[in-house]
């Protein structure tokens, strides 16, 4: 009847209703495609409504270093039904890895890799947490849990400014990919993450430059301007070598006779030897231009005295080793983390003792040097020291790159009101086995913190301020949009300059 109706009807009439039929159809259509990706998404398309709900999400995975998989799958399908193109990189616990990214990778554009990772460090003493570690708890202040911070936070940060991206330039062509890669036993740096993802799939990855985590900005950095907060990108960091020492000495066992040397007490002689001293101060290109940027930013005398740190090192030394989270980068560390004899019998005198040493090298560092160094200063021929992990040398990325330029500009974006300065880290990640390869490697988390959540990294009562995700967020798409604008621009000066040549030939 009603197809009788309509060809009784006017023409433009019959267009009309037609159109609208079409634009019901679509509409309907399209609400029901939205309906069920918001089914598979737990709480909707991901937007600055729910992302602390995501993040809180993620933290109920008691994903600890070697048990990635349940999380990794959970974060997986987040990226997948978004939209995101997936891309394997192993899928067991411990080698479990995957990337979620604007285009295929088989693309092979350059891309702009923001990498984090799935794994997080044992809750320790649960009796110690305010809120269980796992809960993922929401306050009116506050998101809780193990990981809120590292690495989990900065992942969703991550994701949804790529989501956000991708939404915005759908059906369109971009200079670059971007891609979310997320691994697993960063905080054991295991073979089966970041390592294993370079060895087997680096070509498939084709990075322009990687964007990992680092540190976020903190205010009491200046000493003149304590209320003003400073963000930091990391070109570089500290190289990890992590030493064992054995000393095995065959003496009696008996607690009543001390002899004249047991393999306790000659242990703690040697280890006074080499941490009862300062470690030598070490200025280099990088920590005097770290310094120098500081000055720039510092006032009075203070900032003038940074801004020519050689003449007045001998004033600067003493003032950083009151502040070892500075010192760190001004020196190479040696940090005894473990003495161990395997004995808990207060009236035997054990064999054997073990040390564990964690060190920190500065980027520049001879590691056989350091090792003869620090070998002579124990004073014990008979401490046999292995090597447990040994990062390799790497070379600082770029702070004059035009990725550099744009992380920079996208911070200034998002916080007008802070300066950004460029730093060494003396903690090492896995930005470091791509700086290992010559890749460009840029490391910060772009939210503002207090000084006391860094307290709680690794330790207890983990947590970070409800309201600081979408800053962040925010940070990551603009620096995309930064390098996205930038591409369009050479590529019109290219253009332009290409017309002009051909004009002059033709005349």
């Amino acid at each position: 009847m009603f197809q009788t109706i309509k060809e009784n009807m006017h023409p433009k009439l019959r267009a009309f209703i037609s159109l609208i039929y079409i634009i019901v159809t679509i509409h309907y259509s399209y609400s029901q495609q939205q309906s069920n990706t918001d089914s598979i998404l737990p709480f909707g398309q991901l937007n600055n409504y729910n992302i602390e709900r995501y993040l809180s999400e993620y933290i109920k995975f008691a994903s600890v270093s070697g048990e990635e998989k349940k999380a990794g799958e959970w974060l997986k399908n987040i990226c997948k039904n978004s939209g995101l193109h997936i891309q394997q990189m192993g899928n067991k616990d411990a080698q479990y890895n995957f990337t979620a990214s604007l285009y295929p990778l088989s693309s092979k554009l350059p891309n702009i890799v923001f990498l984090n990772h799935i794994d997080v460090v044992p809750a320790g003493d649960l009796s110690k947490w305010k809120y269980p570690p796992y809960s993922g708890k929401i306050t009116d202040t506050e998101i809780w849990g193990r990981g809120s911070w590292d690495n989990k936070g900065n992942a969703i940060m991550q994701l949804f400014s790529l989501v956000e991206i991708m939404n915005k330039y759908k059906g369109q062509q971009l200079p670059y990919n971007v891609t979310f890669l997320a691994v697993s036993c960063e905080e054991t740096q295991c073979r089966g993450g970041a390592e294993y993802v370079i060895e087997n799939y680096l070509d498939l990855l084709n990075p322009a430059v990687v964007i990992g985590e680092g540190p976020p900005a903190i205010k009491g950095a200046l000493q003149t301007r304590p209320d003003t907060a400073v963000f930091p990108i990391s070109v570089a960091h500290k190289r990890a070598l992590w030493l064992k020492l054995t000393l095995k000495i065959n003496t009696s066992a008996h607690g009543s006779v001390t002899p004249l040397r047991y393999a306790n007490r000659e242990m703690v002689k040697a280890l006074d030897n080499l941490l009862g001293k300062h470690q030598k101060a070490v200025y280099t290109d990088l920590n005097i231009k770290m310094l120098k940027d500081i000055g720039q930013l510092e006032k009075g005398l203070t900032g003038f005295a940074m801004r020519h740190p050689k003449i007045f090192r001998m004033f600067i030394t003493p003032q950083l080793r009151k502040q070892p989270e500075l010192f760190s980068v001004f020196s190479n560390t040696i940090t005894l983390t473990s003495l161990e004899s395997n004995n808990d019998v207060v009236n035997v005198i054990p064999s054997e003792v073990t040390a564990l040493l964690d060190c920190r090298l500065l980027p520049e560092a001879n590691k056989d040097k350091f090792l003869a160094n620090l070998k002579k200063r124990l004073d014990n021929d008979d401490i046999e020291v292995s090597t447990i992990y040994s990062m390799p040398k790497m070379k600082s990325s770029d702070d004059k790159s035009i990725f550099y330029k744009n992380l920079k500009t996208a911070i200034s974006k998002t916080y007008p009101e802070n300066d950004v300065i460029t730093i060494l880290l003396p903690n090492t990640s896995d930005a470091g086995v791509f700086r290992a390869k010559g890749i460009a490697t840029y490391t910060t988390v772009p939210i503002s913190l207090d000084m006391s959540y860094l307290d709680n990294i690794h330790s207890e009562n983990e947590r970070i301020p409800r309201g600081v995700l979408h800053k962040g967020k925010e940070t990551y798409t603009n620096f995309i949009e930064e390098c996205i604008t930038e591409n369009k621009e050479k590529e019109k000066k290219k253009f332009l300059i290409f017309n002009l040549n051909d004009k002059s030939k033709d005349n």
